[in-house]
């Protein structure tokens, strides 16, 4: 039953999280971003503080009042990513973006590294702990955010980055899908170039696109369907990963939860070096496809995996490398390439919508595949079967 409420608790998390990133990322376009930023950071923190301490301090254990938080928490967090996407974006141009952002994307492993050590490190005192320190932490950095964020050169008075004449090969080729008969496509302009009256007057200030505006873009809704089936299988390792080694291997769970951060280690050095790849080739696509296809490789190995945890930690990084990376470029370095393209006539404006979109497809697939997760986990490695069934379907 616990663990049946867990896999509950993960799945409205994802869902509220997904319904809330197309909300954000309207919200982000529209109004100041480090304000959006600093009011989800510090009021998740606070959401995180009653869910896990509180109640436990008053003794209130309610499963309806830790859903209905949890939606909360989903919802609040959600302003996180398509803000942080767009403001890096205001600061760094095509040139190296690849590498940039897929460093820079590394943070939400290295969040879930520090979480994880953090967490462990008070959890012999009580789990409320837990909570309660990583809620800290979070309502920490709202504050500093607001004090500290500059979202563009031009709040302080530098050039926006981008205005002088750049390839446009990364753009280009992130409007193409992963494996296509064409080297080049046109695209129809009457299709996807967004008004003129509204975007392209030098002389009115940048106004932010339509939501609708924003999925007729080239290659947004076919990177939030590819990225939908990638972060289900990238969101069920993150969720699921310590619960298996435990529960296979018989491993304490602390040695489960640190063990698993290697799948993040993994994921940290292949969107890196994936990205450093595609900056050099000037071609997204192609290392996206070639990394997925061994993500089905390194899959099936890890799922012959022996009870040995150094082999284990070396099959799981190099799992983490080809899912964790490509997941780590679609929704940072390509989302960008799409919120920057041509047809969009230089607005830096549709950048948080468009990463919004793409990363809240991704986490509706991410909700789906949940439920399917835990359904089917006590056949063990039935779990792997399915992903190999999954990812092959990113490359169409």
């Amino acid at each position: 039953e616990a663990t049946l409420f867990l896999g509950t608790l993960d799945t409205i998390f994802l869902f509220s999280y997904a319904v809330g990133l197309f909300v954000s990322g309207i919200i982000g376009d529209r109004l100041n971003m480090r304000w959006v930023l600093t009011f989800g950071m510090c009021s998740s923190a606070l959401v995180v503080f009653v869910f896990g301490t509180v109640t436990e301090w008053l003794h209130f254990y309610n499963k309806w009042f830790y859903c209905c938080l949890w939606i909360v928490n989903g919802l609040l967090q959600s302003t996180g990513w398509p803000c942080v996407v767009a403001v890096m974006g205001n600061w760094f141009g095509k040139a190296g973006r690849g590498f940039v952002f897929g460093l820079w994307s590394a943070c939400a492993s290295v969040g879930n590294i520090l979480g994880a050590f953090l967490a462990s490190s008070v959890l012999q005192y009580g789990y409320e702990y837990a909570f309660l320190v990583t809620a800290s932490v979070q309502f920490a950095g709202g504050v500093i955010v607001f004090f500290g964020l500059v979202i563009s050169p031009k709040e302080i008075g530098l050039p926006e980055i981008g205005k002088e004449g750049e390839g446009e090969t990364a753009e280009e080729d992130a409007t193409e899908p992963l494996i296509s008969s064409h080297e080049n496509e046109d695209f129809d302009e009457q299709n996807y170039t967004i008004q003129a009256s509204n975007l392209s007057s030098t002389n009115a200030p940048s106004q932010a696109i339509g939501f609708f505006q924003a999925c007729c873009l080239p290659g947004v809704l076919l990177y939030s369907l590819a990225y939908a089936c990638l972060k289900l299988v990238n969101y069920s390792f993150f969720f699921w990963l310590p619960f298996y080694l435990s529960n296979n291997f018989g491993w304490k769970e602390a040695e489960a939860d640190q063990l698993s951060i290697w799948y993040d280690v993994g994921g940290i050095i292949g969107g890196t070096i994936q990205g450093f790849i595609s900056d050099m080739l000037q071609r997204r696509a192609p290392v996206l496809a070639i990394s997925l296809i061994l993500a089905i490789g390194s899959l099936f190995g890890y799922s012959r995996s022996p009870n040995n945890k150094p082999i284990n930690a070396v099959i799981m990084a190099i799992t983490g490398f080809f899912i964790g990376g490509p997941s780590n470029m679609i929704s940072s370095a390509i989302s960008a390439d799409l919120g920057h393209q041509d047809a969009i006539k230089g607005n830096s404006e549709a950048l948080a919508t468009v990463t919004g979109i793409v990363d809240g497809t991704g986490s509706i697939g991410a909700a789906v595949g949940q439920p399917a997760v835990w359904q089917i986990f006590p056949m063990a490695n039935s779990i792997f079967k399915r992903f190999f069934l999954i990812l092959p379907l990113l490359l169409l």
